[in-house]
């Protein structure tokens, strides 16, 4: 994962296409194409899939099609590419026809080839793919060069540490689609070559439930890869699925059930992408109804419905400037469905959504925990939420505020709500917010604590940096709290855990629960957390940090965007799944600092060992803040 990079925005998707053909009349059929298909459009904010479309568009618009359907799916979409792929390698290995637009029997043995090897190591886990690995496959090592040849686009051949050969594919959608295919050719060469439609809707059901059990969600493409080709003809696919249009209907069927069971929203929200593979918008069309009709505040939905709700306003076109919970029912279960809705809107004013927050906290609601962490609540929707504390019907226990910009201001309404009424809270997390400045606001927080007896505000991480992981031209403080970049080599012994190439160095102590530290620093450095793991040797993105799926980080240049003057704030919630970045600046005569969100990565933090993490430009600098 290279994590600086946050994908294509919408207009960023159209300069792209505009850049990519010098016709502008070609570029923007492509675009007007792409946009018709929602999950086209949304699926371009990756930039390799904007790369993908650009070249399967061209194809149709600059050959003379077979007046084939133009592909709407994603699915269709890396069909079409491989076999743009397969016939460019078939023309320029194999003396192909120029004119013959099918597959060859050799593409086609390569593709399985490819497609076992992607499979068995997507299930591993792993995106890099070595010589035992392709043996294991049944891949000669001496082939493997051929195939990068062939599928020049797709495959890719690269030396490694050591000069050893690795192999990979040249994004990981590319190595689940190929999984997918490997998957279905699999169960159609077994036994019997046409297998009944139970025995298909068997296949779809079974990788379906796989799918819903991954933690983090990594076969959720390859399962719409599977289901894709249910949607239509394939003849000319390496699919040729030939299933009925009853087990398409029975496999949505299925995951309609799904759906209205007890599902995680990001479960729920891929189905849905599942059901646009397979051409169904049922459960859209109905709730899009209630929308265009203005009923829905008043409307009883289904739990499947209001993932339909969540799902339509997560991918919907128009940007959620200010989310109303009010206008979707201002309700308990109003609150506790769209929570994904509200977490995405975190980067815009909520005061509104606050008021039907506070409206529930007061209603005899049964709501009993309230996350709310990083999120730019401010002043005045805390002061909302407040308002409700203080009354005797709220059952609130639980509520997290951690990170949401809160001041003494802010503090001083919860302190006045809490001290009003006995309320039923037992644990408040105010934690990285600036509340100092009112020591009256500070005693009536700490009065009220050693009455309820259990909350308590988070310490800061007490941090030092790691000598044995330091970079041979790093120079570090006695105290291990300060370290730059120097010309010459340091007396640094020989270890493993080193960084032989890369100038950076990591923490000692590893990250549990929830984390704060700060930064000083000077120049160009990199700030962010990696896991332990992260490899020391070389200088390729698998050692770089920000250059995989091991390490999250924040660049700072000095180039305008962040002052060197500013520290930078950096806070770990490993349970929540995120990592958010700050500037820390001094508050008006130095009674206290001001927090300014800069981003906030989400993810799945495994139980691996985290760590703090810097790299340095050149003459750069990195101090760890004493709190």
């Amino acid at each position: 994962m290279v994590t600086e990079v946050r994908g294509f925005t919408d207009p960023q998707k159209k300069e792209y296409f505009r850049k990519r053909f010098s016709d502008e009349t070609l570029a923007r059929k492509i675009i007007s194409h792409v946009k018709k298909s929602r999950s086209l459009h949304i699926m371009c904010h990756i930039p390799v899939f904007c790369w993908i479309s650009a070249t399967v568009m061209e194809d149709f618009f600059t050959t003379s099609q077979r007046g084939e359907e133009m592909p709407n799916t994603v699915t269709q979409m890396y069909i079409h590419f491989l076999r743009v792929q397969s016939i460019q390698g078939d023309r320029k290995y194999h003396g192909r026809a120029e004119a013959d637009p099918h597959w060859s029997s050799e593409s086609k043995e390569i593709i399985v080839s490819l497609g076992k090897l992607a499979f068995n190591q997507l299930e591993k886990g792993n995106l890099i793919f070595y010589q035992a690995d392709l043996e294991e496959c049944g891949i000669d090592i001496r082939a493997a060069s051929v195939y990068s040849g062939v599928f020049t686009q797709i495959f890719k051949e690269e030396c490694g540490l050591y000069q050893d050969k690795v192999f990979c594919f040249v994004h990981l959608s590319i190595q689940e689609f190929l999984a997918a295919l490997y998957v279905f050719l699999s169960f159609r060469n077994t036994g019997n070559n046409q297998p009944s439609g139970e025995d298909d809707l068997l296949l779809y059901r079974s990788a379906v439930d796989k799918a819903l059990l991954s933690e983090n969600g990594h076969l959720d493409l390859f399962l719409r890869f599977l289901l894709g080709p249910l949607s239509g003809d394939q003849s000319d696919s390496p699919y040729e699925t030939g299933s009925s249009s009853q087990t398409s209907q029975r496999t949505v069927s299925y995951i309609k059930e799904k759906i209205s069971g007890d599902l995680s929203p990001e479960r729920s929200i891929n189905l849905f992408h599942c059901l646009n593979e397979l051409k169904d918008r049922s459960l859209v069309e109905q709730i899009q109804q209630y929308l265009t009709s203005g009923s829905l505040s008043s409307a009883s939905l289904s739990p499947a419905q209001w993932s339909a709700l969540v799902f339509i306003l997560l991918t919907s076109e128009e940007e959620l400037d200010v989310f109303d919970l009010k206008k979707y029912s201002a309700s308990e279960e109003a609150l506790l469905r769209l929570l994904p809705v509200v977490k995405a809107s975190k980067n815009i004013s909520v005061e509104r959504c606050c008021e039907a927050l506070a409206s529930v906290l007061s209603s005899n609601s049964s709501l009993r925990e309230l996350d709310l962490s990083t999120n730019d609540l401010q002043d005045s929707g805390v002061k909302l939420l407040s308002a409700e504390l203080g009354s005797p019907h709220c059952r609130l226990e639980t509520l997290s505020l951690s990170g949401c910009m809160v001041t003494q201001e802010g503090c001083a309404s919860l302190a006045s709500a809490l001290s009003s009424n006995p309320s039923h809270l037992r644990e408040l997390d105010l934690s990285y917010n600036h509340p100092a400045g009112d020591s009256g606001v500070t005693c009536s927080l700490l009065d009220w604590r050693i009455q309820a007896g259990d909350w308590t505000l988070s310490d800061a991480c007490g941090l030092t940096l790691d000598p044995n992981t330091a970079y041979r031209r790093l120079s570090l403080s006695e105290d291990l709290r300060k370290v730059m970049l120097v010309g010459e080599d340091q007396s640094h012994p020989d270890h493993p855990e080193r960084f032989d190439s890369q100038e950076q160095v990591l923490c000692r102590e590893g990250l549990t629960g929830r984390c704060y530290w700060e930064v000083e620093r000077r120049g160009g450095v990199v700030i962010g957390v990696t896991y332990r793991g992260i490899t020391r040797r070389g200088e390729g993105d698998d050692s770089r940090l920000g250059g995989n799926n091991k390490s999250w980080t924040l660049y700072c240049y000095d180039d305008g965007r962040y002052s060197v003057w500013y520290n930078v704030g950096v806070y770990v919630d490993r349970p929540a799944g995120s990592l958010s970045f700050y500037t820390v600046s001094p508050g008006v005569g130095g009674s206290s600092h001001t927090l300014t969100h800069i981003h906030t990565f989400w993810t799945t933090f495994t139980q691996e060992d985290l760590l703090p993490a810097f790299g340095f430009g050149s003459g750069s600098s990195v101090s760890l803040c004493g709190l």
